[in-house]
């Protein structure tokens, strides 16, 4: 597995700003690697932004950069704010994007929990091409 060189980090990043507390959040969980607040603008009735502490751009820049421990916070957080939401039981979607293509509006890995109600698929279905 070759080893790419990170991206450069926006300090100036809404998120890197709501971990230096200069904007505020509505809080949901808090750890020394993670925090997690609502969305300011929810897309489902449910949606948590979950984010690592450290200063990771994207999914590829936290797998190759952060250490286990960060690594397991993220994913154990996720996990526990969805069951503490009742989420475990009736379903919910863990989402990040990752680049351009991928969507991602803010230049710090963040995940998007998104549950609460019935979410249907994650994209339009392509319908097959024929001729």
């Amino acid at each position: 597995m070759t080893q790419k060189t990170a991206p450069l980090y926006d300090d100036e990043n809404i998120f890197a700003r709501i971990l230096r507390g200069e904007l505020p959040c509505k809080k949901v969980y808090e750890d020394s690697d993670v925090l997690a607040f609502e969305d300011i603008n929810p897309q489902a009735k449910i949606h948590i932004l979950i984010i690592p502490k450290g200063r990771y751009v994207s999914w590829d820049d936290f797998s190759q950069q952060a250490d286990p421990g960060q690594m397991v916070a993220l994913m154990r957080a996720a996990g526990m704010i969805a069951c503490d939401y009742g989420l475990d039981q009736s379903g919910y979607r863990l989402l990040t994007n990752s680049g351009a293509d991928g969507g991602q509006e803010v230049p710090h890995l963040h995940l998007h929990l998104f549950g609460g109600e019935a979410l249907g698929p994650m994209l339009p279905r392509r319908s097959s091409e024929k001729g």
